[in-house]
């Protein structure tokens, strides 16, 4: 069944007056046609990539400092060869905040404005803003030739991710997406074990992350909130939605604590944690695209229309069945992610030699034994027993960040790289189209891309962005 195209290419708001004069035009350009203008610019004539400066020194811009933005900006102002020059956020409170650390950086609360003013000036970004926005600020800032850090997952749909990863290809810039536990010693050992073959061939997977905590941030029930309030004097709101439909602000409930519990603007627990659990996993069996995926939820969830058109539920249970790989038992591969209150089965949790089943990790079962990698921490070979003694690999201690940076440097080859990682995105992604589409098998044709039978589940693989707001050439 064929499907029709559903990527909106509609150009940008921006935030400067309705007259603003750019450079390339002898007229006043309307906020919109100036944007527009520059995107397509852009693809005419590939912009130059910097490495760094004369002094070898990384001149770089923070897009987002609150909250996870605040511990990106430490990292990446913490690097010897590297100066935080620019840094925007649409709280001006959370830029005060970093201003006081780095005074002499220029501050801007629009990231247009500021990829349009420091585009000859800086090296590289990073993207640590509400999912909906990955997209639009990374991929304008690849195709101005910047290197780009973006947080997990890469972008908000399917469609974003892989044109995030063809810009990204042809623009030849260095990336990193924002799994740290990728450069820890538990994820690179994890990869070590399966590719050495001490477990055998795999046969299944068990990823989870049933934190207690993640349950009750996602405690929203009924339809949205219909109340009127202002926005806070210190928050631009109509930034902060960017491309997600208008809604009033409230209190508490979007910025900037729960935004990942609603369909607009985050990706559901799944989306969120999922990078980081996913990641070894996918490295070490050299996985490609599913060919299915399938979920099932909490009912509570399932059967409220309100809840299911708005919010995430609280738990699900989603099913990959890949192409099976030189690492696999069989030519098909099930990979199988459980959250909330659906906990992984006893098959899976009988591997582990103690109390509680870490709550948050990743099981490859194999032929001959398994590899457990709690998130976050060492990798276990199991059943302890028969490993005993077996010699850990020597690796290197890193930074995720500091390895970015030593990239673009140009003395490591850093991990988790949006064309290693594009695919995998596409993947978690794919199983938040399987939530929305609950006891369904979709079947995934990446070459095209489509879900081949159903036409709903293939409608959600992009969204349509709010009028102004959409990114030209795409």
């Amino acid at each position: 069944m064929k499907y029709p195209s559903h990527m909106h290419s509609i150009s940008r708001n921006h935030n400067h007056a309705e007259n603003f004069q750019h450079p390339l035009y002898s007229k006043p350009q309307t906020r919109r046609s100036f944007i527009k203008a520059s995107a397509v610019a852009a693809l005419a004539a590939p912009a130059v990539v910097r490495t760094a400066d004369a002094n070898g020194m990384v001149q770089h811009a923070c897009i987002g400092v609150g909250g996870m933005g605040y511990n990106d900006f430490k990292n990446f102002s913490s690097h010897a060869k590297t100066r935080v020059v620019a840094i925007c956020d649409v709280d001006r409170n959370h830029l005060d905040r970093v201003a006081k650390e780095v005074p002499d950086a220029r501050r801007y609360t629009d990231w247009r404005e500021l990829i349009e003013k420091e585009g000859d000036k800086i090296d590289s970004v990073n993207v640590t803003v509400p999912d909906h926005m990955h997209f639009p600020i990374a991929v304008t800032a690849v195709r101005a030739g910047k290197h780009v850090y973006c947080q997990k997952p890469l972008c908000h749909d399917v469609a974003e991710v892989r044109a995030l990863t063809e810009a990204t290809r042809k623009a030849g810039v260095k990336t990193q997406l924002g799994t740290q536990a990728a450069s820890g010693f538990g994820d690179r050992m994890g990869v070590h074990y399966v590719k050495q073959g001490l477990i055998g061939k795999v046969k299944h997977v068990y990823l989870c992350s049933n934190r207690p905590g993640a349950i009750d941030s996602y405690r929203l029930i009924g339809p949205r909130p219909r109340e009127k309030h202002a926005a806070p004097g210190h928050l631009n709101w109509d930034l902060w939605l960017g491309t997600a439909p208008e809604r009033p602000f409230v209190p508490g409930i979007y910025h900037p604590t729960k935004w990942r519990a609603w369909q607009d603007f985050g990706t559901g627990w799944s989306g969120d944690i999922g990078c980081h659990v996913f990641d070894a996993s996918w490295k070490a069996l050299g996985l490609t695209a599913p060919k299915t995926v399938h979920a099932t939820v909490q009912e509570s969830w399932k059967n409220s229309p309100a809840r299911r058109a708005d919010t995430w539920p609280q738990s699900d249970h989603i099913t990959w069945i890949f192409p099976g790989t030189s690492n696999t038992a069989k030519d098909e591969i099930t990979v199988e992610w459980f959250d909330g209150l659906i906990y992984p089965p006893e098959e899976a949790q009988k591997w582990y030699p103690g109390k509680t089943y870490p709550p948050e990790s990743a099981l490859m079962v194999g032929t001959e034994g398994a590899v457990l990698i709690p998130n976050g921490s060492g990798a276990m070979l199991l059943p302890r027993d028969k490993y005993k003694g077996t010699a850990q690999p020597k690796l290197d201690p890193r930074n995720h960040y500091h390895h970015f940076l030593d990239a673009i440097i140009g003395i490591a080859k850093n991990e988790s790289y949006f064309e290693q990682t594009g695919p995998m995105t596409e993947t978690i992604l794919l199983g938040t189209v399987a939530i929305r589409n609950p006891g369904e098998t979709l079947y995934w044709d990446p070459k095209k891309p489509a879900v081949t039978n159903n036409h709903a589940a293939h409608n959600l693989l992009r969204r349509k962005y709010r009028d102004g707001w959409g990114v030209a050439g795409v």
